[in-house]
């Protein structure tokens, strides 16, 4: 049987889900499949028949129902990113195999074929929306971004945009702060040298896949006004900060919450992935009596 653990954003917080996170046994030796994302971390092992609750399960998954913020994208690429990954080390199950390329095909069916990634917001697009609101004259803010990925690359193309605002980019790997931002006009620095960014900084933008936290009370000037995003799981920001005078922080439940407050995703669009996701269930259910019947009979019928 194909099993799966998860632990996710629907039935713990972000702090439980750090707290688990850490302590779930990875079994590298066994063949399987670890999706990690900033709202889930799940493992799926084993062969043989795969339950009803994990095939709808990943199905949703791979279709961003799952997600903090539904209907998003960045869900479809991790999924996939996963399972390469998987194939990469492990000699997987045929019934493995199976069970990832469908829910796979079955995110890509329900974006293609539903408006439910129309309008969809990103962790980043949040980010941005949060700092128009705040600081409508943000050109005159000084901005300091840890973390070089897709997500902060979104946040930075946003700022640059703006020409006049003064961004600083770290990064654990200098030469990959370098390279990004010389391509947006923005100004690297060693992580080591975080405190000068900090002392300048109005704003603070976190997305970094350290295990451990990065910034700490101590870091920052004890007077200054700041706002800070922590977009990293698990956590880059220490969560007391968010009790100091002059600090505003928001984490990723946070964020979560501000978007949904201000998205209108219609529920029709979500039944209607809902329907597809049952059907490609049926194929699979179909394939897989049909590969029984298979090895019983010993006959040659072609398995698409």
């Amino acid at each position: 049987m194909i099993h799966c653990t998860r632990i996710d954003h629907t039935r713990y917080s972000l702090a439980e889900r750090e707290r688990l996170a850490a302590v779930l046994p990875a079994g590298e030796t066994q063949p399987q499949v670890m999706l990690r994302t900033c709202n889930r971390v799940e493992r799926y092992w084993g062969e043989g028949d795969v339950p009803d609750t994990t095939l709808r399960h990943l199905y949703r998954v791979a279709s961003g129902l799952e997600s903090g913020l539904p209907g998003e994208r960045a869900i479809q690429g991790q999924l996939k990113n996963a399972y390469l990954e998987a194939c990469a080390l492990h000699k997987l199950s045929a019934q493995m195999h199976r069970l990832f390329q469908t829910a796979i095909h079955t995110g890509k069916r329900v974006r293609t074929e539903t408006k439910i990634a129309e309008g969809a917001v990103s962790h980043s697009q949040v980010t941005v929306d949060i700092l128009k609101k705040t600081y409508p004259d943000l050109n005159r803010k000084v901005v300091g971004i840890i973390g070089v990925n897709k997500l902060t690359e979104d946040i930075l193309k946003f700022l640059t945009d703006r020409r006049t605002v003064t961004v600083f980019l770290s990064n654990r790997h200098l030469d990959k702060a370098e390279a990004l931002a010389a391509a947006y006009g923005a100004l690297a620095v060693p992580l080591h040298e975080k405190r000068r960014m900090l002392d300048l900084a109005d704003v603070l933008i976190c997305a970094t896949s350290a295990p451990h936290t990065i910034i700490h009370s101590h870091d920052l000037p004890g007077d200054r006004e700041m706002l800070i995003f922590d977009l990293a799981f698990p956590r880059d920001v220490e969560p007391a900060l968010a009790g100091r005078k002059g600090v505003t922080l928001f984490d990723l439940e946070q964020i979560e919450r501000f978007a949904k407050t201000n998205l209108q995703l219609r529920s029709g669009e979500i039944a209607k992935a809902e329907r597809l996701i049952e059907e490609e269930i049926r194929k699979y259910r179909e394939w897989e009596a049909r590969s029984l019947r298979i090895r019983k009979t010993g006959c040659s019928e072609y398995i698409p």
